[in-house]
C-alpha cells in the first residue's frame, strides 16, 4: 500500500484547516465537517486552538483514498509557531500551500514557500475563498508568479479522466528539452505525459495550482482527485529500518511519545533502535507503536516505510534526530529572538515548575529553557507575545498551576573580534589541572566549536574529551552583558594533569577559568538578531518605507519597481523592527506586504546603550571567574587573570 505524507501550510486565516476538514470528509475519514468558527474541527482538537481559532500544534490525521493511505499534517500558520511548522516540513512527501483569493500572497506565505523550496518539497497551490467579496484568482496567480515561483501550472481543467491537457503539455515542454522533443514529434501517450508531470512535480520543477472555496466545498473533490494522481512517492520496505523524529509529546500520564516518520524498512514492537544522543550512541527497545489519528492512538505491532507513528521506549531522541540507518540530525533555522522570565507564585515548588517547563522544552526545543541558578529564575526563548499567551493556557491545562511571563526582551549574544589565548590553572591543595585555549572568531551562526592540537602524550584523550564536554555542557556568559557566548572556535593547545592529585571537577574549573581569562584579553563584541525583510508597497509609499528603514538602523538594496508597486529588500535589527507590521498596515491601509525572516546575529547597532542597560558585573558572576588558583606552602592562593599567564606551568 502506498503511504504519502501531505502537509497543510498557509498564512494565518487563509483557510487551510477548513480545506483539511473537507478532504477528511470526502475520504470518509470523518462523518461531519467541522468549522474553525464553530470550534469543532477535527485537527484543531486542542481547547487552546479551538478557543483562538488558530492552529498551534502540527497535528495529523489519517485518510485513505483509492488504495493510498495519506497522512495529513495541519501545520501552524501564525509566525509565533514557525518552529513547530519547520520541524514538520522535513518529513513531508508533498505540501499544499493555501493562499487566500482575497488577501493573496502575504508575508508568512513567502516564509513558508522559501522553506518548502529549500527542502525541495513538491508543492500544490490551492487558491482559497473564491466565494468571498474581493476575490481575484487571476491577480493571486500573478502574485504567486511574481513573489514565489513562475513555474505554476493551472490544473482547473487539466486532468479530466487522467488526461493531461494540451496546454499543460506545452507548459511542461517549455521547461524540459527532452519533453520538448517528444512534444514536437507528436509522440507520447496519456500515461507518458502523466508520468512526466508526476516526475516534474516530484523534482520541484513545476507546481500545480487550483482554486476553490474550502468553506463552500467548491473545487475540493476535484483537487483531491488531482492530488491523488500527481503526488507519487515510493518507499523501500525491504531495507533496514531508518526513520526521522519530528516531534515529541507526552500523554496524560507523562509517558514520552516520540513521533517518527519511517523512511525505509519496517519496525516492530520489541525491536532495538539505535540513535545518537549527543555524542553517545543509544540502543533502546521499542515497547509500543501507535498510528496517530487526531487525538486517537491506534496501537499496532508493526509500522512500515512511509508511515507516521508514535513510539514509546525512546528516552533521549530529539526532534530532527535520525533513527536506525538514518544517523544524522537536522538543524532548524527558525529560532526565537526573544527571551522571557517565567513568573510563578512563591507557594509553588520551583523544582516542579522547572520540571514542567523541561517537559515542554523536550516537545518544543526552541524554548531553550534555562535555569538561572544565581537568580533562582526560569527563562525561556520565544517567538512572540501570542506564544506566551498560549503557554500560559498550556501550563494551566496540563500541569494545573498558573504562571505568567515577564515582557519579552531581545536575546542578545556575545563574541570576540580577534584571536586570543586563554590560560586557566586550578591547584588548591590535592587538586591539579591546567588548560591553555586558543579562542578565534567563528562564522556567524556557528556557535561554539571545539578542536584540539594537544598531543595525547601531553594530555590523555580522556582528559581532552573531558575539557570538551565541560565547554559544551552549558551556555557561557560573555563579559559585556552576561549574555550567551557564540561564534567562537575554541582550540585546546596544551593541558596538564597530575597522576595523583587530579580529581573530578578539576578540569572543569581550569577550563572555565581559561575561557574567561581569554575573554578578559579579547575585543568583545555584542551581537543582536537581525531580520532579512522584503516589503511590497505602492510606489507612493516607497519613500516613507525607505525613511523608516534608515530610522530603524536598517539597510536596503535598490528597490525593484513594477507598474504601481515597489519591492524593497534589506536587513534590519529585530529590536527596532519587531512591531513594524502594525505601522506598515496603518499607513498603507492594509495593502503593504511585509515578510520577515530571521537573518542570524550581527554586530549590535547600539552596543553601548545595551551594555549600560544590562549593567552586568563580570566580577560578580558566581558561575565564572578569570582568576586562577595556584599552590604554595601547602595552600592554594588566587592569581588575577592579568598575572596568571606568567605563572602557568606549561609555558
Amino acid at each position: 500500500m502506498n503511504r504519502i505524507t501531505i502537509g497543510m501550510f498557509a498564512h494565518v486565516d487563509a483557510g487551510k484547516t477548513t480545506l483539511a476538514e473537507q478532504m477528511l470528509y470526502h475520504t470518509q475519514s470523518i462523518k461531519e465537517r467541522g468549522r474553525v468558527d464553530h470550534q469543532d474541527t477535527y485537527l484543531d482538537s486542542h481547547e487552546i486552538e479551538r478557543a483562538r481559532g488558530i492552529t498551534v500544534f502540527a497535528d495529523q490525521a489519517v485518510m485513505s483514498y483509492k488504495g493510498t493511505t495519506y497522512y495529513l499534517v495541519d501545520t501552524p500558520g501564525h509566525v509565533d509557531f514557525s518552529p513547530e511548522m519547520e520541524r514538520a516540513v522535513q518529513i513531508m512527501d508533498a505540501a499544499i500551500l493555501v493562499v487566500s483569493a482575497v488577501e493573496g500572497v502575504q508575508g508568512h506565505t513567502e516564509t513558508v514557500w522559501q522553506l518548502l523550496h529549500k527542502h525541495g518539497i513538491p508543492t500544490f497551490f490551492f487558491i482559497n475563498k473564491i466565494d468571498r467579496a474581493g476575490a481575484d484568482v487571476k491577480r493571486v496567480r500573478e502574485e504567486i508568479g511574481q513573489h514565489l515561483t513562475s513555474d505554476i501550472c493551472v490544473l482547473d481543467e487539466s486532468l479530466a479522466g487522467g488526461c493531461v491537457s494540451e496546454a499543460l503539455i506545452e507548459h511542461m515542454a517549455e521547461r524540459d528539452e527532452e519533453l520538448l522533443d517528444v512534444f514536437l514529434e507528436g509522440a507520447g501517450d496519456e500515461s507518458f505525459w502523466l508520468s512526466a508531470l508526476q516526475r516534474m512535480i516530484r523534482e520541484h520543477r513545476i507546481f500545480p495550482c487550483v482554486s476553490g472555496s474550502a468553506l463552500q466545498d467548491e473545487g475540493v473533490k476535484e483537487f483531491l482527485d488531482q492530488l491523488h494522481q500527481l503526488a507519487a512517492v515510493s518507499y523501500d520496505e525491504t531495507a533496514s529500518f531508518g526513520g526521522r523524529v519530528y516531534k515529541i509529546r507526552h500523554d496524560e500520564n507523562g509517558v514520552r511519545l516520540t513521533y517518527v516518520k519511517a523512511l525505509c524498512g519496517t519496525l516492530k514492537v520489541r525491536d532495538e533502535l539505535m540513535y545518537l544522543s549527543g555524542e553517545e550512541e543509544m540502543s533502546e527497545k521499542v515497547t509500543r507503536l501507535a498510528i496517530v489519528n487526531g487525538r486517537k492512538l491506534q496501537t499496532v505491532d508493526q509500522v512500515n516505510a512511509g508511515d507516521l507513528f508514535a513510539v514509546v521506549g525512546l528516552s533521549g531522541a530529539e526532534a530532527g534526530q535520525g533513527l536506525g540507518t538514518c544517523s544524522d540530525k537536522l538543524v532548524y533555522e527558525m529560532v526565537p529572538t526573544l527571551t522571557s522570565k517565567v513568573i510563578f507564585d512563591d507557594s509553588l515548588n520551583v523544582k516542579d515548575v522547572l520540571k514542567s517547563f523541561q517537559m515542554l522544552d523536550a516537545e518544543d526545543p526552541s524554548l531553550a529553557v534555562i535555569w538561572e541558578e544565581r537568580l533562582k529564575e526560569i527563562h525561556i526563548h520565544v517567538m512572540g507575545v501570542i506564544q506566551l499567551e498560549v503557554l500560559e493556557q498550556l501550563v494551566k491545562e496540563r500541569f494545573g498551576f498558573n504562571v505568567s511571563f515577564g515582557p519579552p526582551v531581545i536575546l542578545y549574544k556575545e563574541t570576540i573580534a580577534a584571536e586570543v589565548k586563554g590560560y586557566g590553572h586550578f591547584e588548591p591543595l590535592r587538586h591539579y589541572a591546567e588548560v591553555h585555549l586558543r579562542l578565534e572568531p567563528g562564522e556567524r551562526g556557528s556557535g561554539i566549536t571545539f578542536h584540539s592540537t594537544c598531543h595525547v602524550n601531553e594530555l590523555s584523550l580522556g582528559h581532552q574529551r573531558l575539557i570538551q564536554s565541560h565547554l559544551e555542557e552549558r551556555e557561557h556568559h560573555g563579559l559585556l552583558t552576561g549574555m550567551p557566548l557564540t561564534d567562537i572556535s575554541v582550540t585546546l593547545i596544551k593541558g596538564a594533569a597530575h597522576n595523583e592529585h587530579t580529581h573530578g571537577g578539576d578540569f572543569r574549573e581550569a577550563t572555565f577559568r581559561a575561557l574567561r581569562q581569554g575573554l578578559e584579553k579579547a575585543e568583545n563584541l555584542l551581537l543582536e538578531p537581525y531580520y532579512d525583510f522584503k516589503i511590497k508597497v505602492d510606489i507612493d509609499d516607497l519613500g516613507k518605507v525607505m525613511s523608516d528603514i534608515q530610522r530603524y538602523s536598517g539597510h536596503f538594496e535598490a528597490p525593484e519597481t513594477s507598474g504601481k508597486h515597489a519591492v524593497i529588500k534589506g536587513r534590519v535589527p529585530v529590536a527596532t523592527f519587531m512591531n513594524y507590521s502594525t505601522e506598515l498596515a496603518s499607513f498603507t491601509h492594509g495593502k503593504g506586504i511585509l515578510q520577515l525572516k530571521f537573518g542570524g546575529y550581527d554586530v549590535c547597532h547600539n552596543e553601548q546603550e545595551i551594555i549600560e542597560r544590562k549593567a552586568y558585573r563580570k566580577d560578580a558572576d558566581p558561575l565564572y571567574t578569570s582568576t586562577s588558583i595556584f599552590c604554595a606552602k601547602g595552600a592554594g592562593y588566587a592569581v588575577p587573570w592579568d598575572e596568571a599567564e606568567a605563572k602557568m606551568h606549561l609555558l
